[in-house]
């Protein structure tokens, strides 16, 4: 694709992908702008632009096809061919992320587990294998793995991270505070929950209507 992107256009995209799936499973054949607007809080003008970037994606007077941008979509996303990940860490948090039902939105699945606990090492936790860390470069490299989910402590989240890239991870989704310093050729998306919650009571305090 010869377009730049704006990552926020790029952001968005899942968000339009899971709402042309409820269109789709509620048997609805078409949708205009406004209304796609008022369903996933995005104005029309945005959507639009959004939209444009990618070509003639609707009808004057018809609105968006469902089951063609769900389609469309679908292939944009790579949501036309499964993709394995890998969870790294397997405390509380890397738990809830197994019981997690990706699949359900996404053809994205956890195909593979890593921990250092000598009790759950070499189990399977809702039907994810899970290895010894000290086999992660073997597995990773024998199942085709280049995106991980990061959910290990803090004390040892870039020294992680420096070994999986090392064994050619190209993304990684970090649930650590810790912000990574990586290659220029690895992504590397955060997700800070206690920052993310932090911030909501931050504007419920001070920005009351």
């Amino acid at each position: 694709m010869d377009k730049k992107i704006p990552k926020a256009t790029i952001r968005r995209l899942p968000l339009y992908y899971r709402y042309f799936q409820f269109l789709r499973d509620s048997e609805t054949n078409k949708v205009s702008s406004s209304e796609l607007a008022d369903a996933t809080k995005i104005d029309s003008a945005t959507i639009r632009r959004d939209f444009s970037y990618f070509g003639t994606l609707g009808k004057r007077g018809y609105g968006y096809d469902v089951v063609e941008l769900l389609a469309f979509f679908k292939k944009l996303l790579n949501q036309d061919r499964r993709t394995n990940v890998a969870l790294i860490g397997v405390g509380n948090l890397g738990h809830a992320l197994l019981n997690y039902n990706f699949s359900q939105t996404n053809n994205v699945r956890i195909a593979a587990a890593f921990d250092i606990d000598p009790q759950i090492v070499d189990t399977v936790q809702s039907g994810v294998p899970v290895y010894k860390m000290s086999e992660v470069v073997k597995q990773l490299q024998l199942q085709q793995i280049d995106v991980i989910i990061l959910s290990v402590p803090a004390s040892v989240a870039q020294k992680t991270a420096n070994e999986l890239t090392a064994a050619g991870v190209k993304g990684i989704l970090n649930f650590t505070p810790v912000r990574l310093t990586v290659e220029d050729d690895v992504r590397v998306h955060n997700v800070d929950l206690a920052n993310e919650l932090q911030t909501l009571i931050y504007f419920l305090d001070n920005f009351e209507e």
